[in-house]
This record gives structure tokens, sequence and C-alpha cells, in this order.
């Protein structure tokens, strides 16, 4: 079975889209390819166990397994060596993705402090949209009596979109909720 917010994108939005763009062809309709989860501990340096606790959590609130990302090259400031494990990061596709988009809009951000909407300074120019995160239990996934740390996290939500104009309203269609102007 299909998630609610792709089967309302293929039936209703398409058509919204393409009849607000003008596009001349189906496959000109942007889509949502991929949304990517990041989230760097910064004292994983010190402690070992904050970066698996954030492996799970991560795991819990995307559905599906998340990878520890390691350091690059070493910094002694930040008595950091190679190939320390730093943070966890997940891409979701496909059905997955639509799912947590789902459960993001409808469930997590009414969640949010003093939550006014999403800013629209996250755009890069090529048609993608990045946003933070700054507490992780806003997820409903995640028991907050468990919760040794607050960890933010950063959302990027990856479309086939050209412009920036185009991410916009693609996103705003799927429901996010920017603050209006």
């Amino acid at each position: 079975m299909k998630p609610r917010l792709r089967e309302r994108f293929e039936t209703e939005l398409v058509a919204k889209l393409k009849e607000k763009h003008n596009y001349k062809n189906v496959m000109q309709i942007p889509k949502l390819s991929k949304i990517c989860l990041n989230q760097g501990v910064g004292d994983g340096v010190a402690d070992k166990k904050l970066v698996d606790t954030a492996v799970e959590e991560m795991s819990i609130i995307a559905g599906q397994k998340a990878v520890p990302t390691y350091s690059k090259k070493a910094i002694s400031n930040f008595k950091l060596r190679e190939d320390m494990p730093i943070g966890c990061r997940v891409t979701l596709r496909g059905d997955r993705m639509y799912e947590f988009l789902d459960r993001f809009i409808t469930v997590s951000l009414p969640r949010v402090r003093d939550f006014n909407g999403i800013s629209d300074k996250g755009f890069d120019g090529r048609g993608n949209y990045s946003m933070g995160v700054t507490e992780q239990i806003i997820f409903p996934e995640i028991d907050i009596d468990k919760v040794s740390r607050i960890n933010g996290m950063d959302i990027t939500f990856v479309t086939t979109a050209k412009t920036d104009v185009e991410c916009h309203s693609l996103l705003t269609e799927l429901g996010l909720p920017f603050i209006k102007k």
C-alpha cells in the first residue's frame, strides 16, 4: 500500500504543479528524490557511547538503520583523530521517505516550542532545501525519559527541481509550513 502523502502527490499535486508552473510535460514536474538526516555528535570524541546512542535514536526516528560518520582528518585542537566516529546519518528514499515526511509534518513540527513555521532561507540555489531541528525529542518515537542528551539534527530535502521557486512550491504543496511573508 502506498503512503498517504505519495498517493496525494500523484493524484492531486502533480496536476496543481503542472498548472501553476505551465509545464508542457508531466516529466518536468519536480519530485522529492530523497531526504537526508544528519546528526553531529560533538562530544562523541570523548565518549563513543554517545555516537552509538545517536545511531539508535536516528534509526528509530527514520525507520531505517542509520550509519555512523567518521572524521576525515585529525585536528589536534579538538582532540580528534582520523577515522573517529563523530556523528550519524541516514538517507530515506521511496515509501519510507514519504512516510517520514508525513510524520514530520503532521506530528513532529507541531511539537516544536514556539513554532511559527519553517524558514525559507535554507534553499541552496539548485532546488534543494536544508533545515535544522534543535531537539530530537520532537519526534514521538523517542521516549523522553530514556534520552541522556538532547541533540539537534539537519534535514535535507533533495528534489529534482531546477530552481528554488519550483522547490519551494513543491515543498509547500507537500505540506511543509513555511513562514508567511
